[in-house]
C-alpha cells in the first residue's frame, strides 16, 4: 500500500484569509486571555513587517500599526479539516484525519482511475490550490512514515521499505513524532538520528524510555499497523463566513457568495452528489435571517453554475438591513448524474447546456416565468400538450412544434397534400366534440404544415400548424 499525507502548516491562516478580498494585507491571528493577547500566526505580509508568532499584541503594535488581526479559532481549524477531508474523499475512499491539521490518504488503490502519481498529485494540488489552502505532500509505503516525511519533505514519493529506511535515517530526532521530553533526551544522548536511535539495543531503549517510543519506531518502519479511523463525510453541508465588516450592497456579497458556492462544489464532488435545494442566509443584527432560497430542476454540482443561479436570486432581495455574516445550508444531496455531451463539441465556448441555460433563466425572471411542454395522454391537439416547470417531454414528430390558437382557413390554390388524411374522432364524453381528418401540406414556399378539414364539410382546409 502507498500512504499519501498531506500536510497544512499554515491551516488556521489560510482559512481566515480564503475569506477576505484583501488577502495580501498584513494580517496577525490573535490568542490568550484578552489582558495579554499573543500573536499564534502571522501571514507573510504580517511577516515582512517584523511580526512573528509569540509577539505579545502590544510588542506587534510597538513595530506597526498597519496590520488587521482576527482570532485564533480551533473550532473553525476543525470545521476546516472535515471540509478537506470531505474533498479529499473523492480521491480515496481511506481518508482519515488521525494527526492535526493533516490528511492521510491511501492513494496506491486509485492509480488505476486517477493515473500515475504525477498527474495524480498535480490534480490534487490543483484542488487544494483553488480552496486556497498551502500544503505539503509526501508518499510513503505507511501512513506514519509518510506524516513523519512531511515535516521535512515536499513532493518526496517512496515506494519501498530500503529507500523508505534511507529516507528517515537521515531525519533529525526532533521531526520523529517522539514527545519533548523523549526528543531531548534522546539529544542529551548524543543520539540525533533515527539511524543512531535504531543502532541501540531495544533492550537498552525500553529500560530508558516509555513503551510509546518502541511503538512509534515500529510504526516508523512500517513493523506496526497504525489504527485509523476513516472519514466519512457528513449528509449535509453547512458553511458560515462572517464578514469584516457591515455589508449594505449585494456587490459587497459577492466574494463570499463565491467562497461558499466553490466550497459546496468541492464537497459535492467529494461525495459523488449533487445539490437540488439550499438556502443563503444573510444574517443581520438584530432581526432574522434573511433566506434566499435557491431551487434547482435536477441536481447540479458545478460550481460557476451554483455561484450564478444563486446571485441572481441574490439580487432581487431587498437587504432590510446591514449583513453581518452570510451561511450556507444544503440538506438535499441527491445522486449526481453527470450530463451527456457529445465527444467533440465543435464550438464549445459559444454553446450553454440546456439544463444550465434552463436554470439561469428561472433564477432571472422566475420559477413561473420558464416552462416545459409535455405530451398529454389526449389525441384532440388542443389538449394533446401542456406546460410544466421540471423537464420537458419529447413531442412527437409527426405534430407541427407550432400549433396556432385558432385554425386559419388556407385558400392557397397549389398546395401540396404531403400525407393524409389521418382522421380523429374524440372529446364525446366532455361536450368537446372533435372529427376532422388532418392532412400534412406544403405550400408553394416550401412550408410544411398541419391542416384539417371537419368531417363531412367541403369548405377549406383549416390551417392548425406548422413543422419546423
Amino acid at each position: 500500500m502507498l500512504w499519501a499525507c498531506i500536510l497544512f502548516p499554515q491551516l488556521a491562516m489560510d482559512g481566515v484569509l480564503r475569506h477576505r478580498a484583501d488577502a495580501d494585507s498584513p494580517l496577525a491571528l490573535l490568542a490568550g486571555p484578552a489582558q495579554r493577547r499573543v500573536l499564534q500566526a502571522v501571514n507573510p505580509a504580517a511577516r515582512a513587517i517584523g511580526l512573528r508568532p509569540g509577539q505579545s499584541l502590544i510588542a506587534a503594535q510597538a513595530l506597526s500599526q498597519d496590520f488587521a488581526t482576527a482570532d485564533y479559532n480551533p473550532v473553525e481549524i476543525e470545521h476546516w479539516q472535515q471540509l478537506l477531508a470531505a474533498c479529499a474523499y473523492g480521491f480515496s475512499s481511506q481518508v482519515s484525519l488521525h494527526y492535526p491539521r493533516c490528511l492521510l490518504m491511501e492513494v496506491h488503490s486509485c492509480l488505476s482511475l486517477f493515473g500515475p502519481w504525477p498527474r495524480f498529485e498535480a490534480r490534487l494540488r490543483e484542488e487544494l490550490s483553488a480552496l486556497g489552502f498551502r500544503h505539503r505532500i509526501t508518499v510513503a509505503p505507511n501512513p506514519a512514515a509518510a506524516r513523519i516525511l512531511a515535516n521535512v519533505h515536499n513532493g518526496l514519493v517512496i515506494t519501498d521499505a530500503d529507500a523508505l529506511r534511507q529516507a528517515l535515517d537521515r531525519l533529525p530526532v526532533q521531526h520523529l513524532g517522539f514527545s519533548r521530553e523523549a526528543a531531548t533526551a534522546f539529544s542529551r544522548m548524543g543520539l540525533r538520528n533515527l539511524a543512531r536511535i535504531l543502532a541501540q539495543p531495544r533492550d537498552s531503549l525500553s529500560r530508558r524510555f516509555p513503551a510509546e517510543v518502541l511503538v512509534q519506531l515500529d510504526r516508523l518502519l512500517g513493523i506496526r499497523p497504525l489504527a485509523l479511523d476513516f472519514h466519512r463525510p457528513p449528509d449535509v453541508f453547512e458553511q458560515r463566513i462572517e464578514l469584516n465588516f457591515d455589508v449594505k450592497s449585494h456587490q459587497a456579497l459577492l466574494f463570499p457568495l463565491r467562497r461558499l458556492t466553490a466550497d459546496l462544489a468541492a464537497y459535492l464532488a467529494g461525495r459523488d452528489s449533487g445539490v437540488q435545494r439550499f438556502v443563503l442566509h444573510l444574517e443581520h443584527r438584530a432581526m432574522a435571517d434573511s433566506q434566499v432560497q435557491v431551487g434547482l430542476l435536477r441536481a447540479e454540482r458545478d460550481a460557476s453554475m451554483l455561484f450564478e443561479l444563486t446571485r441572481d436570486r441574490l439580487e432581487q432581495l431587498q437587504l432590510p438591513a446591514p449583513v453581518l455574516a452570510v451561511r450556507l445550508a444544503a440538506r438535499d444531496l441527491p445522486r449526481f448524474a453527470p450530463e451527456r455531451r457529445q465527444l467533440f463539441d465543435e464550438r464549445p465556448q459559444q454553446s450553454l447546456p440546456w439544463e444550465q441555460l434552463r436554470e439561469r433563466l428561472r433564477a432571472r425572471l422566475g420559477d413561473e416565468a420558464v416552462h416545459g411542454l409535455s405530451a398529454c395522454a389526449d389525441h384532440r391537439p388542443e389538449r394533446a400538450w401542456s406546460t410544466q416547470s421540471s423537464i420537458p417531454q419529447p413531442i412527437s414528430p409527426l405534430r407541427p412544434g407550432w400549433l396556432l390558437a385558432q385554425p386559419q382557413p388556407l385558400r392557397e390554390a397549389s398546395l401540396h397534400i404531403l400525407a393524409g388524411p389521418e382522421r380523429i374522432e374524440s372529446g364525446w364524453w366532455d361536450g368537446d366534440d372533435v372529427r376532422r381528418d388532418y392532412y400534412v401540406i406544403q405550400t408553394r414556399s416550401g412550408q410544411r404544415g398541419w391542416a384539417f378539414r371537419e368531417l363531412g364539410s367541403q369548405g377549406p382546409l383549416m390551417l392548425h400548424g406548422w413543422f419546423a
